[in-house]
């Protein structure tokens, strides 16, 4: 049934059955590090400190899996367009396994590397200690982000988006929950302070992955894991591993962009900082929207190639495009009119930063639909298996055009701090017309994940009747 709906009847009730809820699961996976920096508070500034120099390096090495996992959901999107489930549940196994290689290499090298991370946000000595230990401790449960990932990933191929949401619900509500519990201690456990808060968020985030991965296990959401699947197919893993990375190195490529940009920001002192930090806030309101729209224009034109169905792919990818811009420049509009009040909502009382605050949003605001055009293209592009156009335009966006915008514009002309502020109006024009040109172009039609796999066909068939699915 569920298979069905995303490849037949409306696009626009397709297209908002699997946006709002991811949308919504992206809201909360936000909540934990809004919960620890809450409780963490309440231990002083140092402390807010050292878990917040850890967020880029956590959001780096994350995104190194983030971006793999891709893979799992372009097949197994395709796959079950094709309605060949026994092709979709053979994917799912080996982009288990290698989600679990992954993690543990990640893990292991983090952990090695913590300290110099530490070092390279640098910290003060004040919080060195605490940051390395939070670290040090959330990369010892990288598994769990990864595995969580691989469940979200594949549930989104097949279409099911509402499973993971009320998952990661329960997670983030049990994280509130322990959350102070290990930070101050209560009853026989002791207070853990800074580590408290990363063994709190590994055990929800821990339950949550071993939960996800039961139900697929278990067979009744799209999915069915046996344990036969998870014998490493090294051919099928290495193509997946090849179709993967691009997504991933854009991924990193975005969590370097941002970590050098700030330092930038930081070189015009404190005013600048708050302002940048305060508008970056805001547009992270617009971008998990557009980032929803795209994974849920990946799951569609996935389904849609695989089935054959290249008008309705076409269509989609359309409709997704013009949708996205309707409603982020609709939003664009209500952040100018209203940048004062959002930005004093974050800093009242502060006129300078407040002033430098608006006039960021609203160099911004305009050209918010086109954030959200180059986002859903780029979901269609992955959603036919061209991950790395995506990833070069996630380049071009950000370190072709962004960064050295801001720089030049910041630094060699009168404009000062506004430069960076016109760099993200400048830099989203530009990317939105190369994503948009190349859509045009029409070689993304002409791509498909599933066939560019076909040589691999004959070892997945005969790897899945040796496990014992016939």
């Amino acid at each position: 049934m569920r298979r069905r709906a995303l490849t037949e009847g409306s696009i626009i009730s397709s297209l908002l059955t699997l946006a709002v809820p991811i949308i919504l699961a992206n809201i909360l996976q936000t909540a934990y590090q809004l919960t620890d920096t809450f409780w963490v508070g309440r231990l002083g500034a140092e402390a807010v400190a050292s878990i917040s120099l850890c967020f880029p390096v956590l959001f780096l090495l994350i995104s190194l899996g983030a971006g793999i996992v891709i893979s799992g959901t372009i097949l197994v999107a395709q796959y079950t367009g094709r309605d060949d489930k026994r092709a979709a549940d053979h994917v799912a196994g080996q982009t288990l396994v290698m989600m679990l290689l992954a993690s543990g290499i990640v893990s292991i090298v983090g952990y090695i590397l913590t300290p110099f991370f530490i070092k390279l946000m640098g910290a003060d000595d004040g919080v060195t200690v605490d940051a390395i230990a939070y670290l040090r401790i959330s990369l010892a449960g990288l598994a769990f982000v990864f595995g969580y990932f691989v469940f979200q990933a594949l549930m989104r191929g097949v279409g099911d988006v509402k499973t993971p949401l009320y998952i990661v619900l329960g997670a983030v509500l049990l994280n509130v929950i322990i959350d102070p519990m290990f930070i101050f201690g209560w009853g026989v456990l002791p207070a853990m302070g800074v580590k408290g808060a990363a063994y709190a968020t590994i055990i929800s985030q821990g339950l949550a992955a071993v939960l996800g991965i039961l139900l697929l296990f278990s067979g009744r959401y799209g999915i069915h894991l046996r344990l036969a699947a998870l014998r490493p197919d090294i051919s099928l893993v290495m193509r997946m591993f090849r179709l993967g990375v691009p997504s991933s190195l854009e991924q990193s490529a975005r969590a370097v962009a941002f970590m050098i940009l700030t330092a930038l920001v930081s070189s015009f002192g404190t005013k600048t900082i708050a302002a940048y930090g305060i508008g970056t806030r805001l547009l992270s309101f617009i971008i998990l929207p557009s980032l929803g729209l795209s994974m849920a224009t990946t799951t569609l034109i996935g389904q849609n190639m695989g089935a054959g169905k290249l008008a309705r792919a076409e269509s989609i990818a359309r409709t997704a495009t013009l949708g996205a811009f309707l409603i982020l420049t609709g939003l664009g509009v209500v952040f100018f009119v209203f940048a004062p009040t959002l930005v004093r909502t974050f800093i009242p009382g502060n006129p300078d930063v407040i002033a430098a605050g608006v006039a960021f949003v609203r160099a911004m605001a305009f050209t918010f639909g086109l954030i959200g055009v180059q986002q859903v293209l780029t979901g269609v592009f992955r959603g036919c298996g061209d991950t790395v156009i995506a990833m070069v335009i996630a380049i071009i966006s950000l370190w072709v055009l962004r960064f050295p915008l801001a720089y030049i514009l910041s630094k060699h002309t009168p404009l000062g701090e506004n430069g960076i502020w016109w760099a993200f109006p400048i830099s989203n024009i530009l990317a939105a017309a190369t994503t948009g040109i190349w859509f045009l172009r029409g070689s993304w039609k002409k791509r498909n994940a599933i066939e560019e796999f076909g040589i691999l066909e004959k070892v997945a068939k005969e790897a899945i009747v040796e496990g014992g699915f016939d």
